[in-house]
């Protein structure tokens, strides 16, 4: 039985109500039994010697939501008692994937991006038939991140992804991992995807964009990395050599470092600024721009900060190369 009355119920409440708050045995039929033992069970209808009376919906009501509240609370501490429960199983899993150095590696073959979710894998040893099973596999590895999590991502995400992947998101930001993530301008132009973003960077999410080629790219902890496996980036592999992720590490960290912050799409500097930006990307210096625009060197060494700042620049020359390749 649901919390909330169904129609045939409140129906027949209704006809006690306007019977006079009562009901009789003459007043129902064998279909209308039920709907009748529901109101009963809920304290909507109290029996009677002659047949049954209406009682108040408001203390009914009390009386549910205090339930539910109850309920609620035990759901609630559950869920925290829950995780320690499960942690032997999970000790037990962990140390069944991380095998003793002399035995052989887990093979991870190329199964269907997440990303993507369409494609056939073509199944062969140790491989995963299943889009569903890449998904569950990159899931385990959110959950079980306590550091970092690295996301290189060159193609738009459906908003419908960014949705499905908020509470996960999020419960890893809660955890205190670092959440660093590189898309192209495409994502960042789509409103709604926008405001799925500004709830992850609200929560300490980095996001930068860079406008030229990169591949997409997943890293946990820095030991594990997941790669696209063909040209189509519709496949991917799971790769643990530590040689390997390493070098992946380094090519994401060059592509953040050539990124600007995703801030900036969303609060346009002033006009003054931009007009300095723009004379920056042209190759003019700092004293340069302060005589052709009559401003003090001063005012304008405080808009090149403001502009560094926003387009993580490290330096003047960087600043302005990240500028070219904007109005580009």
């Amino acid at each position: 039985m649901t919390d909330e009355p169904g129609q045939a119920e409140r129906a027949l409440y209704l006809a006690a109500v306007r019977g006079g708050g009562r009901l009789c045995p003459a007043d129902l039929t064998p279909a209308d039994r039920p709907a009748l033992a529901a109101l009963v069970a809920r304290g909507l209808l109290s029996p009677t010697p002659t047949g049954w009376t209406a009682a108040n919906p408001r203390a009914c009501g009390d009386r549910l939501g205090g339930e539910l509240r109850a309920r609620a609370l035990r759901l609630l501490l559950h869920a925290e008692r829950l995780p320690g429960t499960l942690a032997p199983l999970a000790h037990a899993y962990d140390a069944a994937r991380h095998a003793p150095a002399d035995s052989p590696p887990v093979a991870f073959p190329a199964v269907d991006f997440p990303a993507v979710g369409r494609g056939a894998v073509e199944p062969g040893p140790g491989s995963v038939d299943e889009a569903a099973d890449a998904r569950r596999r990159i899931s385990e590895l959110v959950s079980e991140c306590r550091e970092e999590v690295l996301a290189a991502q060159p193609a738009p995400r459906p908003l419908e992804a960014l949705r499905m992947a908020l509470a996960q998101d999020l419960s890893l930001l809660r955890r205190g991992c670092s959440l660093r993530t590189v898309y192209q301008p495409a994502t960042v132009a789509d409103p709604a995807a926008l405001s799925q973003l500004a709830l992850r960077t609200g929560r300490g999410a980095q996001i930068r964009v860079l406008a030229e080629p990169y591949e997409r790219v997943l890293v946990f902890d820095r030991t594990v990395a997941v790669i696209p496996a063909d040209a189509d980036r519709n496949r991917a592999t799971f790769l643990t050599d530590p040689t390997t992720v390493a070098y992946l590490v380094a090519q994401f960290e060059r592509d953040w470092a050539r990124a600007t912050p995703a801030d900036r799409h969303l609060d346009p500097p002033p006009p003054t600024t931009v007009r300095i930006g723009r004379l920056l990307a042209r190759g003019l210096t700092q004293r340069a721009v302060a005589t052709r625009l009559g401003l003090s060197e001063r005012t304008v060494a405080g808009h090149i900060s403001r502009l560094r700042e926003r387009y993580g620049a490290q330096t003047l020359f960087h600043l302005g190369w990240q500028m070219r390749e904007e109005q580009s």
